[in-house]
């Protein structure tokens, strides 16, 4: 098993589940109330560790490179994840700033809105990263976000890139890149609000999906895979385009499908199945999820998705 190293944020979520998303100004009485380890780094790191395949020698293959408050959340977070079995020697407590929280609002069809207070996530540095990268010089493959700073960001994924390691984005949420960034990318994986952000495209079906995969590779990314929510994902590289359909499924709760999808992602890329096979499984692994609610807490084992997909 390939070593996989997940660069992010960790934060402490707390969803309200009502019966609509409140307007400006607005109250929406009702619900239901959930506390659960989330951020889109651990998210990911969660679901690597959860989805990989069992009895495969895979102890010690998911290192987690974030910062936590030097307080219960960031105490509970790190808990969490050595009990899931994630390598947590590149977890930093920081003792000058809050661990992250994020204020999670869900729907009755499962759509969410999200604020997060960062916190300790924005004092990750270029130094505690590069620590990490000098541990592990088996590390194959690198997966971050955009919840950390982006300085960070770009100096994981140039330094990642130079190791030789094959370098996941998922840029979410929504934010401009530098240039120069795309050509040290294995695969970026963009929702369609972040994929307008990064192309200028309005992405609502495969026509402008494909439209905006294509400036994307035009700007040096290997691969390109824009997540299309119920309808699936498209993949576009050099040999072309192909949608991979998402089963259907009857959504509780869409916080962290994303991250989901990501995790299964580079857990079948480093088990080194093909891309479309690889997007598959991650289609399966984040439609069982939504099923579910929270973050971490809906995130499926290895034997639920491969029983699923038979």
């Amino acid at each position: 098993m390939q070593k996989i190293l997940v660069i992010g944020s960790s934060n402490t979520d707390m969803v309200v589940k009502a019966a609509k998303l409140p307007g400006p100004g607005e109250t929406v009485l009702g619900g239901s109330f959930l506390m659960t380890p989330g951020g889109k780094g651990a998210n990911q790191a969660m679901a690597v560790q959860r989805l990989l395949s069992q009895g495969a020698g895979n102890g010690g293959c998911v290192t987690l490179v974030a910062k936590v408050g030097d307080d219960l959340f960031g105490q509970q977070a790190l808990q969490g994840f050595e009990k899931e079995g994630l390598d947590t020697r590149f977890v930093y407590y920081d003792t000058d700033a809050p661990s992250g929280v994020a204020l999670i609002g869900v729907d009755e069809q499962g759509e969410n809105s999200i604020m997060v207070a960062p916190g300790a996530n924005t004092n990750l540095t270029v130094g505690e990263v590069t620590q990490a990268l000098d541990a592990i010089p088996e590390a194959k493959w690198m997966l971050l976000q955009l919840e950390i700073p982006m300085e960070i960001v770009a100096h994981s994924i140039r330094e990642g890139a130079r190791r030789g390691l094959k370098v996941l984005l998922n840029p979410a949420p929504a934010a401009a890149i530098p240039e120069d960034l795309f050509q040290s990318l294995y695969l970026m994986t963009p929702n369609e609000t972040e994929a307008e952000v990064l192309t200028g495209v309005a992405v609502s079906d495969e026509a402008s999906a494909r439209q905006a995969a294509c400036i994307l590779l035009s700007k040096g990314a290997q691969n390109v895979v824009i997540t299309l929510g119920s309808r699936g994902a498209l993949l576009s590289c050099a040999d072309g385009h192909w949608v991979v359909p998402a089963p259907q499924v009857i959504p509780v709760d869409t916080t962290a499908a994303g991250d989901v999808f990501n995790g299964a992602l580079v857990v079948a890329l480093s088990e080194q199945k093909p891309l479309l096979e690889a997007i598959r499984f991650a289609c399966h692994a984040a439609a069982l999820s939504v099923t579910r609610m929270g973050a971490q807490v809906s995130i499926p084992q290895r034997a639920e998705v491969d029983a699923w997909m038979g």
